[in-house]
């Protein structure tokens, strides 16, 4: 079952190189990263940079969540999915979007001046 925002949280995957979300199903803490998880694969998000390279690492052994995200850039972003909520990650995700979509614009810009 797909998990439904309660608000458009729209996410852009413009500006991701790759995104590796790790997690074992069996734990109790993995509800946010597998909500994280179906938000990236929603079709206007895949649509968004059909380049993104986007692997799920299901694993039996009881660690902890984690999503690896690199940008286009070569910044990264590691969110340890156990005590976030998906909001939380959805935030810290798409604010770190919009700086490099905007830094993008603006290299953009000053090339075409």
């Amino acid at each position: 079952m797909a998990y439904v925002l309660p608000h458009k949280a729209g996410v852009a995957l413009k500006q991701v190189k790759s995104v590796l979300v790790r997690f074992c199903p069996f734990e109790s803490n993995v509800e946010s990263t597998r909500n994280f998880l179906s938000c990236l694969y929603a079709k206007k998000a895949s649509a968004s940079n059909s380049n993104c390279d986007l692997k799920t690492d299901i694993r039996h052994d009881g660690s902890e969540p984690v999503i690896d995200i690199k940008f286009a850039d070569g910044d990264r972003l590691i969110m340890k999915g156990a005590n976030l909520t998906v909001k939380e990650m959805l935030h810290a995700f798409n604010s770190r979007c919009e700086v490099k979509e905007l830094a993008a614009q603006e290299k953009t810009q000053k090339k075409s001046v």
